[in-house]
């Protein structure tokens, strides 16, 4: 047995909270407290001096598309463009020839608040096949010269003669893209984006594929990665199946992007009421209740967890239904330990939130969508008003009915950066729709491990009996949380087992990730400044 003893840090352990000592064996952690005793239990240990570094349980990001998030790593990435010229501008520059693969445009940010159209667009890439996915990556910009290679595009829901193509239309074109990107560029951007995010304190990702978003073979290439000295990959299939289906692509579950609805964005959630700035449009809805209450006793007789993506009110809607005729079928019991997954889950009621904490649901949830498009200013005052538009991603509602809390990017959508997403969860554009910073930020630690089906307790936590899953961070003064009325009451006494956190206040930096560790593993080891 080999024993690392990690001395003069500040860990952040609910079984010790002013610990500054901690001892890993063979890839667990074997005990959590001070300097001196630790060096007089483990003499022979290896010691690894911290110098006043903060150690956390490593992140896990609970909803990632890795090749995606890879290719705006190595590739064409829009998100920095600024207005509609910027973009055609950086179009013509890169049109080489070669297919392009962009990502990243959100017209609501332009001064023309408009795409460019199709020509536009042409012109640009001066006859380069362009593929160019909108930020939320529910439609996309495509030149001539690729809807050329999408058969059947023209006929397809969704198309549009000149403006992006949504629904089964993209699904056709990225079809399209796909198909030009080869295999050793995909592999080199899951190993870039998996790379990038062991460097960001992240050990773990939950890679929500299917076959419409990536496909068979990108899911089953991302898998073998896993753990490969790299974070590890727990794969969704985004598809609607029995076992075999799951077996077959090696999936922990049938869900991630099982779509529900589409996204705010591209105006194509499902709405019971229309958008403000598109009336008479309600969104998509791509599964009814029967469907869905089909697939949760599909996968709850088979054992596997069953997920699907929802956003809008009418999909929610949906997705009550269908929770609610599955129970009739297999029990409450039974489906409340599988564990389904929802989401994102942006348009939810407290009496819909109730029921779904009742149902044992998991709510995948990504706190970077409010920091970037909620408040009364945002993307979603846009599309649905004021009103409606601050009443998503209510975190606090959802934490005090019992759902478990799981946090992530959707990255390509947002980036990973897991510190500013806890930072987010806290500060909530809408006044007590957020959560607690302890309850944040074991979100997306713990409740990404226990998303994922592992509750035993001890994993996400430094704990003596856990998996030694830990980050090293540069950090600056730690902080006691206050009590916090939004959720259940807790004490702030060190014997409470609360340690402290970095101050998340937006005028603070936040930690810098200098060591990623997983089971034990150095997956990532920085340069200390």
């Amino acid at each position: 047995m080999t024993t690392t003893l990690l001395t003069g840090g500040r860990i952040y352990s609910p079984s010790a909270p002013d610990a500054t000592a901690m001892a890993v064996t063979d890839g667990t952690v074997v005990w959590v407290g001070q300097d001196g005793p630790g060096r007089a239990l483990h003499p022979d240990a290896e010691v690894v001096p911290l110098d006043g570094a903060f150690v956390t349980p490593a992140f896990v990001d609970a909803h990632v598309h890795a090749s995606s998030a890879g290719l705006r790593l190595t590739g064409l990435d829009l998100t920095g463009c600024g207005s509609l010229g910027e973009l055609l501008a950086t179009i013509g520059k890169h049109a080489d020839g070669e297919p392009l693969w962009g990502h990243g445009w959100d017209e609501t940010r332009w001064p023309e608040n408009r795409p460019p159209t199709r020509a536009e667009l042409d012109e640009a890439a001066r006859g380069v096949p362009v593929y160019l996915s909108r930020v939320d990556v529910h439609s996309a910009l495509a030149t001539t010269a690729l809807l050329d290679r999408a058969p059947g595009v023209r006929e397809a829901e969704g198309w549009s003669t000149d403006g992006p193509l949504s629904r089964a239309a993209h699904h056709h074109v990225r079809a399209a893209a796909r198909d030009t990107i080869s295999a050793r560029r995909r592999r080199d951007a899951q190993t870039a984006f998996l790379t990038h995010v062991a460097s960001l304190g992240v050990a773990c990702v939950h890679e929500c594929g299917g076959p419409d978003i990536a496909g068979a073979d990108d899911f089953a290439e991302l898998l073998a990665l896993s753990g490969q000295d790299l974070p590890e990959v727990v794969g969704y299939w985004g598809e609607r199946g029995d076992a075999e289906l799951a077996v077959r692509h090696r999936a922990f579950g049938l869900g991630g992007d099982l779509f529900v609805d589409g996204a705010l964005g591209s105006r194509t959630a499902a709405l019971l009421e229309s958008y403000v700035d598109d009336p008479g449009n309600t969104g998509a809805l791509y599964l009814d209740a029967g469907a869905i209450a089909d697939h949760l006793v599909t996968c709850t007789n088979a054992g596997f967890q069953a997920g699907f993506h929802v956003i809008g009110d009418a999909a929610v809607a949906e997705v009550i239904e269908g929770f609610a005729c599955a129970e009739k079928i297999v029990g409450r019991l039974a489906l409340a330990s599988a564990r389904h997954r929802l989401e994102h889950l942006e348009m939810v009621t407290i009496e819909q939130a109730a029921q779904l904490g009742g149902w044992g649901v998991v709510a995948s949830v990504q706190p970077l969508f409010d920091a970037e498009w909620g408040g009364t200013d945002g993307m979603y005052a846009q599309r649905l008003g004021p009103e409606r538009g601050t009443a998503l991603n209510p975190y606090a509602t959802l934490a005090a009915s019992g759902l478990v809390l799981a946090l992530g990017s959707d990255a390509p959508v947002t980036p990973v950066d897991p510190w500013r997403t806890v930072r987010a969860a806290v500060h909530h554009r809408t006044e007590g729709a957020g959560l607690s910073a302890r309850a944040a930020f074991t979100a997306h630690t713990r409740g990404g491990w226990r998303a994922a089906g592992v509750d035993d307790g001890v994993t996400g936590t430094l704990t003596p009996g856990a998996p030694a899953t830990y980050a090293v961070w540069e950090a600056g003064e730690l902080v006691a949380a206050q009590q916090d009325s939004r959720v259940q009451r807790w004490s702030t006494d060190p014997r409470s087992g609360v340690p402290p956190l970095p101050s998340l206040d937006d005028e603070n930096a936040l930690p810098t990730c200098l060591r990623t560790v997983l089971n034990g593993r150095t997956i990532y080891e920085g340069v200390v400044r």
